[in-house]
């Protein structure tokens, strides 16, 4: 396995919401869960409504409860664009 991070940038129509790296990214799309390893296969997913999770570089995790939008992976970047839901 890679000691390589990921790359993540979290953006909404409006504005950027997040971006850092990580280790993991969890999310929901159209063909079910996925979990963003480094070194993951390129992809473009369509969200579903529902969290996505990132677990950080320093090992935190932050968590962001979307109402759809789009995920992309390719060479270790991460793209996720949603609306994010207002608790």
């Amino acid at each position: 396995m890679s000691n390589s991070k990921l790359s993540v940038e979290v953006v909404s129509p409006e504005r950027r919401i997040w971006s850092g790296e990580a280790t993991l990214v969890s999310a929901r799309t159209l063909d079910g869960d996925l979990g963003i390893l480094a070194d993951h296969i390129s992809l473009l997913g369509v969200l579903v409504p529902g969290v996505v999770s990132i677990k950080t570089a320093d090992g935190s995790v932050v968590e962001f409860d979307m109402a759809g939008g789009f995920l992309s992976v390719n060479k270790n970047q991460v793209a996720i664009l949603g609306q994010e839901t207002v608790k």
